[in-house]
């Protein structure tokens, strides 16, 4: 790979932060503090958007799903959701976040895939 596809992998990865975190905010706004939503849609939307990707524009993969997509998603920030749920004695609402976030997701990403195969 080249030098230049890597560069272009770390901005594409530097702004899919920057939209993580207006998005988070954004959403946060509309549905509170109580429960993740915020990072529940980033990870979900994420997960389409990189199984349309794989599906439609497998050529574009290294620096959107790498590059943007990497910095978009957030595992990591979820997993810590859920331990603060659950130590907050939100026992349920922490089972249900990651749970939730895992079956939503795979859906999510199994219909962008179905979705991108399709064109």
């Amino acid at each position: 790979m080249s030098p230049l596809l890597f560069l272009c992998a770390a901005l594409a990865g530097g702004a899919g932060a920057v939209v993580r975190y207006l998005v988070d905010r954004g959403v946060t706004r509309l549905a509170g503090r109580r429960f993740p939503w915020g990072v529940f849609v980033i990870n979900v939307t994420g997960s389409f958007a990189l199984g349309v990707v794989v599906g439609l524009l497998p050529e574009v993969l290294f620096v959107v799903g790498a590059g943007f997509l990497g910095g978009y998603t957030t595992f990591s920030t979820a997993m810590l959701d859920t331990v603060a749920l659950w130590r907050d004695g939100a026992r349920r609402a922490a089972v249900g976040n990651a749970l939730g976030m895992l079956f939503v997701g795979f859906l999510a990403a199994g219909f962008g895939v179905g979705l991108g195969s399709l064109f």
